[in-house]
């Protein structure tokens, strides 16, 4: 197992589209203070270079946190500017493609939704974490299908680390954990929140209170 994948646990922030780079970063800061330990680069709205140039902004801030920052989609991308890794969905090309672009060391997570077949086949095939979802509503993602708590437990047996997704807020997140989550990555409840630092805090004790 790649050694990296210890590091996915807690807190997995995952941000928002924004073309204001200054203010993504200060969020980042903000939800790094507070304990996250993984951010995922996530901007489906930015042209190839304001993406490169986010990319790598939050590149250097994870690594002055270390954290470990994961590029969603582009692949390509986090492999130019020497990213720990990616996060791939459904129609963001296959797993191999990625592994052979960025080569063994790199952290790859794949987005399984609600199907357990498709966790096996990602595994088999070498990713490093798989996340599932949507657990409750979400404003990113209004129309996704539920995913059931009992995704995460049957999951634990891939062997591998499971993220949970989809409308997790610190007043829901802790039954995820309990089911078997060993991360929610949270998008609105972190970046929308009053005090960012606060709320990923908020996160990170459900985590250290859960820890058997």
């Amino acid at each position: 197992m790649n050694p990296q994948t210890k590091a996915i646990n807690g807190l997995y922030a995952v941000t928002p589209d924004s073309e204001d780079t200054d203010s993504l970063l200060s969020m980042t800061q903000a939800a790094l203070n507070g304990g996250a330990r993984i951010v995922q680069y996530r901007n489906k709205t930015a042209g190839p270079a304001l993406r490169r140039a986010q990319a790598t902004a939050l590149l250097k801030l994870c690594e002055s946190h270390a954290a470990l920052l994961l590029v969603n989609d582009h692949v390509k991308l986090a492999a130019e500017i020497g990213a720990p890794g990616v996060h791939i969905g459904g129609e963001d090309g296959s797993l191999a493609d990625a592994r052979k672009i960025l080569g063994t060391g790199k952290v790859i997570g794949v987005s399984c939704y609600r199907d357990l077949a498709r966790a096996q086949a990602a595994v088999d095939g070498g990713a490093d974490y798989i996340a599932f979802g949507g657990f409750h509503a979400s404003t990113v993602k209004p129309s996704a299908t539920r995913a059931p708590l009992s995704l995460l437990t049957s999951a634990r047996a891939f062997g591998v680390p499971v993220v949970a997704i989809g409308g997790i807020t610190p007043d829901n997140a802790e039954p995820l954990i309990r089911a078997g989550a060993d991360a929610v990555a949270v998008i609105t409840a972190l970046y929308a929140a009053p005090d960012i630092t606060a709320a990923a805090q908020r996160f990170c004790k459900l985590f250290k209170a859960n820890k058997t």
